[in-house]
């Protein structure tokens, strides 16, 4: 599925990835290829994409590496919007 990560500033990323976690204001919950489409608000928390991400030289200092192939963001709010196997959050 194709991700992409945009802040008041820029875009964070963009590109194709495995899985996306999020912290929903309700809890968080992951989207996998194929995931039925939702829109959803974001708190406080952290971002975890999944697969082999290659971030532009200009943003890697907001994301950190995780556990198995992951790459993290921490975000304060935002909004998520999945349809058609395409990922947009709009981070702040």
């Amino acid at each position: 599925m194709y991700l992409e990560i945009v802040s008041p500033e820029s875009t964070l990323f963009s590109g194709e990835v495995t899985s996306v976690a999020v912290p929903g204001v309700n809890g968080e919950f992951e989207m996998l290829n194929n995931h039925a489409p939702i829109v959803s608000l974001l708190k406080e928390g952290v971002v975890k994409i999944s697969g082999n991400i290659e971030l532009n030289e200009d943003v890697q200092d907001k994301f950190t590496k995780g556990d198995k192939n992951t790459t993290l963001l921490k975000i304060n709010s935002g909004t998520i919007e999945m349809k058609d196997n395409k990922v947009i959050v709009l981070a702040d």
